[in-house]
């Protein structure tokens, strides 16, 4: 069953671009969280919309809320993706057990081999408040994610 707004957001633990264990329970009672699936790392969408997410992180990540992207690339992939863009936020990698967190959250691709483009956001009681799915080819909206973090607090 695909995940609604109302629902409890499956917790998770997996590895940053740095090897360092990320859980979305770490933010209980303390942030919002942003979770922004995406289907592949150096892919040119993906690529695109991760340097707005950098260009725009004050917006998505600071004392109130936190942003972790998520794809099934390997956290070695991952780390060169951060390195050669500079992105400073989690990039947490589900890659083993393949797409294990991206089917909990009814975004993985099972013909591809990747997560969907997702959007999520939690309140601090790990809440789904707002999400938005796109489709892999199609960027996501950033002011319309904006707009949902300004509604929810």
């Amino acid at each position: 069953m695909a995940l609604q707004v109302g629902d409890p957001a499956p917790d998770f633990t997996l590895r940053n671009q740095h090897g360092e264990s990320v859980s979305l329970r770490a933010f209980a009672a303390r942030k919002d969280v942003v979770v922004v699936f995406y289907p592949f790392a150096f892919s040119s969408v993906c690529t695109d919309e991760m340097r707005q997410l950098s260009e725009r992180i004050g917006d998505f990540s600071g004392e109130t809320t936190e942003l972790l992207a998520i794809s099934c690339d390997p956290m070695y992939s991952l780390r060169a993706f951060a390195d050669r863009d500079g992105y400073t936020f989690s990039l947490l990698s589900d890659f083993w057990p393949h797409g294990e967190v991206a089917r909990r959250y009814g975004v993985f691709n099972e013909k591809r081999g990747c997560a969907g483009r997702l959007t999520v956001v939690t309140d601090r009681a790990g809440i789904v408040r707002w999400q938005v799915q796109n489709e892999m080819a199609d960027a996501r909206d950033l002011d319309d994610l904006r707009r949902a973090l300004i509604i929810l607090h």
